[in-house]
């Protein structure tokens, strides 16, 4: 489904992000899935679209910077490594095997492809250790790295996404970025004060076997306890005001945020 909505925001003359191989990669499945979901979130598409180019400007950025090592944590039908490939950065894909078998096979019917653009990294992240598969993997574990981990964190218990962000400030170089996207926990919790069309949305996520668990309204708190010392976030308004030139108050999707956050405070042209 979010592959078949970043396919549908690259096309046509108002695109606001670019994937070229997204739609393939959707198939049938995804992008009815997409539609279905129009029906409750009309805005949907923007934001995917809004999403995939704000992330991808920050990589970039970060590439320009001399960042040369790209993790994409839960990486599904992502294709960054084939989008933003440049001499000498090293992308590094971790997911469910069975996800990145799929992925292989999606991708195997595509002539252009660059398979060879990424390193996969299958990872059962209830059972094996992310950091050590990566490191067996070929990864600096000192160098500076971008953390790209879009579309994940609200699928886990606090306990779990805490974890893991105190693992990446504490177990990577300083200047490395993590880049993700939260929800606020009015919409992670189901309250009784949800809009009809939200509680609508969230019933497909979980009828698809994604229960959403944790939301956070402010992340400067949980940030400053995982060890970050720059944290910056967007929103969905922000993004579309950067990207459009537009603001239109009728688009209610807007329990969903980005946050750019690294253990290093000296990152002021961000």
């Amino acid at each position: 489904m979010v592959a078949a909505y970043r396919g549908r925001a690259s096309t046509g003359p108002n695109a606001v992000c670019n994937d070229p191989w997204a739609l393939r990669l959707a198939g049938s499945e995804g992008e009815a899935l997409s539609r279905r979901w129009d029906e409750h979130s009309p805005s949907m598409e923007l934001w995917i679209g809004l999403r995939t180019r704000y992330i991808d400007d920050c990589l970039m950025q970060a590439l320009d910077r001399g960042v040369r090592q790209v993790v994409i944590l839960g990486a599904g039908l992502d294709t960054r490594a084939a989008r933003l490939a440049r001499k000498g950065v090293r992308f590094f894909e971790v997911d469910q095997p069975a996800s990145q078998a799929d992925k292989r096979e999606r991708l195997s019917r595509f002539d252009a492809y660059p398979l060879d653009a990424m390193t996969f990294v299958p990872c059962n992240f209830e059972r094996d250790d992310f950091v050590h598969l990566l490191q067996a993997a070929g990864l600096e574990h000192g160098a500076p790295t971008c953390f790209v981990w879009e579309g994940v964190i609200y699928y886990l218990a606090e306990k779990a996404a805490r974890a893991t962000l105190e693992r990446l400030a504490s177990e990577f170089d300083p200047g490395s970025l993590v880049l993700f996207d939260y929800l606020n926990s009015r919409m992670a919790k189901a309250s009784p004060r949800l809009r009809d069309e939200d509680r609508a949305m969230k019933g497909i996520i979980e009828e698809l076997g994604e229960p959403m668990q944790f939301g956070v309204d402010d992340p400067t708190p949980l940030m400053a306890a995982c060890g970050y010392r720059f944290l910056r976030t967007v929103s969905f308004d922000e993004l579309a005001l950067q990207y459009t030139g537009t603001y239109a108050r009728e688009r209610f999707f807007r329990f969903q945020a980005i946050a750019l956050a690294s253990r290093n405070e000296h990152l002021s042209l961000w």
